[in-house]
């Protein structure tokens, strides 16, 4: 038996922390309201918080909250409140990227301090500096490969180390970008990027207003910056191999089908090395690619990346084979069940059910009893409660889907 091994995964909201713990997840990482790079999610207040961790904890898992922002002058005067509160509701740790804000948190707590990927840690001697500071946990930088992590992993074994192993790739170091706030005024570092790096561009010569010409040479036209997403399922393998402690999945602004399917795929797969008889199965990628994606890469992880990691495809820039149609939410009796519905649905039409435990189960829907109108119907629409009766043993949180 091996080590244990984290699986981390995102949070953007109750129902999204609901579905990463139920789908395998060991800990979850969201923001509040305050010091986050997700601005633009959901987010959870301070009651939300609060519930956050009691429902992790009573599950024996673990909540850390992002305080990754780079601040300015003015909002560190209200950072000691907010890290005290936090130490006071209980959570596992919090997630810092600027040197001012991991003193302010020692200053004012005893939380655990995890450095996040945007202090850009690539070296073993970095990411000692940080330990040496009182880090419980260094995040390491995306941009190092195999052999990097091995070595920062043998040269410096008292810390827990961290990495991204599936979810968007950011065309910036670590994730430093200053092209959303240039071109919008949102600016990245603060929460609020544009992921201006997924337009289109087209260069344009000075004295020839009006004429585009594509950067590549491709008639469709380019995403100069926009990265395919990491996928590391293939040879996950080889990151455990490394000596990591946690395996982040990214996505909080993602929806919950991606955060379940994403995190049961990596569950089986760490479970399958940590009982010592890994071997890769081609189904979990055919599984992640149920979920929505521009493509996958493998990052830095095998080397230098190339034009192979760019998405130049204009007309595919996100696909998936299936679509979330559905969440349970109660189960009345043996054969009637409540659900949620997300996309429209039709009655006899053919549906999957995933469980948390992987297990796929085709159905086709029933009539849907809307708990609204009080009246049955063959066709239910998106932000509808229905009941159902079926003879497909479902549970709460299994997710309805169908092949797009």
């Amino acid at each position: 038996m091996t080590k244990k091994i984290e699986l981390l995964s995102p949070a953007g909201n109750l129902e999204k922390l609901e579905i990463v713990l139920h789908y395998g997840a060991d800990a979850a990482y969201l923001g509040g309201e305050l010091f986050n790079l997700r601005a633009l999610a959901d987010n959870f207040s301070n009651s939300d918080l609060e519930k956050a961790v009691v429902y992790a904890h009573n599950l024996g898992k673990k909540v850390y909250v992002t305080l990754n922002i780079i601040p300015h002058n003015e909002e560190l005067n209200f950072m000691p409140e907010y890290v005290k509160y936090l130490e006071k509701i209980g959570v596992d740790g919090v997630i810092v990227a600027d040197l001012g804000t991991f003193a302010l948190v020692r200053e004012n707590s005893n939380l655990n301090i995890n450095v996040s990927t945007q202090a850009s840690n690539t070296n073993w001697r970095s990411v000692k500096v940080w330990k040496d500071m009182g880090a419980k946990r260094v995040i390491l930088a995306r941009e190092l490969a195999l052999d990097e992590i091995k070595k920062i992993r043998d040269k410096v074994n008292d810390v827990e180390l961290e990495v991204f192993v599936h979810g968007a790739m950011c065309m910036s170091i670590s994730g430093r970008c200053l092209l959303s706030n240039y071109l919008t005024g949102r600016d990245a570092n603060r929460g609020a990027c544009a992921h201006p790096c997924r337009w289109k561009y087209n260069l344009v010569e000075e004295k020839r207003p009006g004429e585009y010409f594509p950067v590549f040479e491709d008639e469709r036209g380019t995403y100069i910056f926009n990265s395919k997403d990491l996928c590391t399922i293939e040879f996950i393998d080889k990151i455990m191999d490394t000596g990591v402690d946690s395996l982040k999945i990214e996505g909080r602004m993602k929806g919950i089908y991606y955060a379940a399917l994403a995190t049961q795929v990596y569950r089986k797969a760490i479970d399958s090395y940590s009982d010592g008889k890994y071997e890769f199965k081609k189904e979990w990628l055919d599984e992640l690619k149920t979920t929505s994606n521009r493509s996958f890469t493998s990052g830095f992880y095998l080397g230098k990346t190339d034009e192979s990691s760019q998405n130049y495809d204009t007309n595919s820039s996100y696909s998936q084979t299936h679509q979330l149609v559905a969440k349970v939410i109660e189960k009345i009796s043996d054969n009637e069940y409540k659900i949620q519905i997300r996309n429209r649905l039709f009655e006899n039409e053919e549906v999957e059910i995933v469980k948390s435990d992987g297990t796929i189960l085709k159905s086709k829907m029933p009539k849907f009893f809307n708990e609204k109108t009080e009246e049955y119907t063959d066709v239910v629409h998106p932000n509808t409660i229905a009941r159902i009766k079926t003879d497909a043993k479902l549970e709460k949180l299994d997710l309805i889907r169908k092949k797009k």
